[in-house]
């Protein structure tokens, strides 16, 4: 099975497990209901699933947000802001190297969690509840190995049944928007470093034309071909790839 195509199929159940407590509770409740109507068959939603079903818009971002993607795609960002080169590369750029990345460091969880979970699921060997829980042990082992201590106390509030060393005694609910907080910060610290050559530049440029009295003549035209050449001397993009990789 490509990763392409476990990744879909591992997403499905995560969102499911993560998105879905209700209907994992309790199998019977349908997504859709069908009764006979006057004019035939009414299909409607029962009240039961309707607040899932409006989550889905928003279920990607969340699934995403359990991964490594949020860091990935923040540095990759700032580094285009760095070099001042507008809409270039452009977002669809960006955001495929970003997932690709994703894909790649997350893989160890992602065939842990189609070896233990989603084929034993598929093989009747798990229930739902359990298959669901099962997927999110690995995450959750990712996850927590990034958070900061600081940003997961913020979010546990003292709890004395939550031990940080223990994975298993850590809730989703806090583990994840502590995790988003430390990858979003580590991203920042990744994206100052990436832009601080670049700024010198801008700064040395701006200075050297305002000695020389060319006001006018706006500092980035000169500047970018220099930011560009020192990108592509020090073979940026495969170290910035490395880097982001070994970071995890």
């Amino acid at each position: 099975m490509s990763t392409f195509a476990m990744l879909t199929r591992l997403g499905s159940l995560l969102l499911a497990g993560f998105a879905l407590p209700v209907l994992a509770a309790d199998p019977s409740v349908p997504l859709l209901a069908v009764t006979p109507g006057v004019g035939g068959q009414v299909i409607g939603v029962p009240g039961a699933s309707l607040p899932w079903l409006l989550l889905f818009p928003f279920l990607p971002a969340l699934l995403l947000a359990f991964t490594a993607f949020a860091r990935i795609a923040v540095v990759l960002y700032l580094l285009r802001q760095g070099l001042g080169v507008g809409n270039a590369p452009p977002n669809l750029v960006l955001t495929g190297l970003a997932v690709l990345l994703t894909i790649f460091v997350m893989s160890p969880a992602l065939k842990k969690i189609d070896a233990e979970a989603y084929q034993p699921y598929l093989a009747g060997a798990l229930e739902f509840n359990d298959a669901a829980a099962q997927a999110a042990e690995p995450l959750k082992v990712f996850m927590l190995r990034q958070t900061r201590a600081e940003d997961l106390a913020l979010f546990i509030d003292g709890d004395a049944r939550i031990d940080p060393k223990r994975v298993e005694t850590v809730p989703l609910a806090a583990l994840a928007p502590a995790f988003l907080t430390s990858e979003l910060k580590t991203a920042f610290q990744i994206g100052f470093m990436v832009i601080l050559p670049f700024l010198v530049i801008d700064l040395v440029v701006a200075a050297v034309l305002t000695a020389l009295g060319m006001i006018m003549l706006p500092p980035q035209l000169v500047s970018l071909p220099l930011k560009l050449l020192l990108f592509v001397a020090v073979d940026g993009w495969h170290l910035l790839v490395g880097s982001l990789i070994g970071s995890f």
